[in-house]
């Protein structure tokens, strides 16, 4: 089924400067300047795929604009909002985990971020199309109220999300995170709102490792409604679709949201130099087209998608393709050329250990308490 799909990317995303860090080591003494891991190069890659495919011509462009300081404010301290104006009104500095690095100017594109997760998400809930999908940069899953993490400045999603709250336009939300990393910003700002269900899928302690175990299951009024599934490294495209079918539609099924935000990383790709799990293109399209059925089942298929990592140039943007052709009902010729490496790995399949991991997952979301 053809679906009206709304469509953010800025070429100033791919204008935020992380550095010349090897991976995530600064240069300098042995270590060569090379390019930060967080690169312009995997999102601008699946922008220019989506282009080249033809896909583009049958989406809806949506323009992003910048959020405001009182936007960033409904999530983030005072502080740490003028910690990072102040830096990048210089020569830059770090979001807080001395892995963040950013250059000048960096505050105002990480505002159009933010900016472009609220204008897609408004496109959604006015009706002007169906679902969307916010390319975004820099990512945001891993900011926190009083510090960044993770190549993360400010909170997309979330700052998003208090916009659309205080303007009266949606009050229950299902937050999905399929990012091999944990959400752990997400998890902290909305650790005791009953109001918001979050759930994140991610390689058992990747980063941060001290965050996304199981038993991080919401506080005070939340308790219940934070839903951790922490896989074992090697999970692949079997792993994922059954986290989807046994937990996030059991669970947002109960909870039965206005609107499904999902944070969209392709680090989970089976190429991917920050992960080591195994999910292929195919792999994605299966757990969009998943979230995509519950979204039309909750929600009149409210649903919008805000990228997060994924690291692999070369990779992501079939991944990335993938998922916008499931969320829009139209196929493209176009054939990911990686599949054939990994057609007949047993990665793909779900496998026992992960299945117990799953399993217990799912029994939270079962017993999901909603009002």
């Amino acid at each position: 089924m053809s679906r009206n799909t709304g469509y953010v990317w800025h070429e100033q995303y791919a204008w935020h400067d992380t550095g010349t860090h090897a991976g995530i080591v600064p240069s300098g003494g042995y270590v060569q300047p090379y390019h930060n891991f967080e690169s312009p190069e995997s999102k601008a890659r699946m922008a220019g795929l989506i282009e080249v495919s033809g896909l583009l011509k049958s989406l809806t462009r949506i323009d992003a604009r910048p959020v405001t300081d009182e936007d960033l404010l409904r999530v983030h301290t005072p502080e740490y909002v003028e910690r990072i104006r102040t830096q990048s009104q210089g020569s830059g500095g770090d979001a807080g985990d001395g892995y963040s690095p950013f250059a000048h100017g960096a505050f105002e594109l990480a505002q159009l971020a933010a900016g472009g997760t609220l204008a897609a998400a408004e496109a959604v809930l006015r009706g002007e199309v169906d679902n969307a999908y916010a390319l975004v940069r820099p990512p945001g899953h891993h900011a926190e109220p009083d510090q960044g993490r993770g190549y993360c400045l400010f909170a997309n999603v979330s700052v998003a999300l208090e916009n659309l709250r205080a303007r009266g336009l949606v009050e229950r939300v299902a937050i999905f995170d399929y990012d091999v990393h944990h959400g752990n910003g997400a998890q902290k700002i909305y650790w005791e709102d009953p109001d918001t269900l979050h759930i994140s899928v991610h390689q058992d302690r990747l980063f941060p490792v001290d965050s996304g175990m199981m038993d991080e299951q919401g506080g005070s009024a939340g308790e219940g409604f934070n839903i951790n599934v922490p896989l074992p490294a090697g999970s692949g495209d079997g792993a994922y679709a059954d986290v989807v079918e046994r937990v996030a539609a059991p669970a947002i099924r109960a909870f039965e949201p206005e609107l499904i935000v999902v944070s969209s990383g392709f680090d989970p790709a089976a190429l991917d130099p920050l992960g080591a799990m195994s999910v292929t293109s195919d792999g994605f399209r299966r757990v969009a087209q998943g979230l995509l059925d519950v979204a039309d089942e909750v929600c009149d298929g409210r649903i919008v998608f805000s990228h997060e990592g994924g690291y692999s140039p070369v990779q992501v943007p079939y991944c990335g393709l993938a998922v916008l052709e499931a969320l829009s009902g139209v196929r493209t010729d176009v054939v990911d050329p990686f599949t054939a490496s990994f057609d007949q790995s047993p990665t793909r399949q779900l496998q026992p250990w992960q299945d117990e991991v799953i399993e217990d997952a799912a029994r939270l979301a079962r017993a999901l308490g909603v009002r």
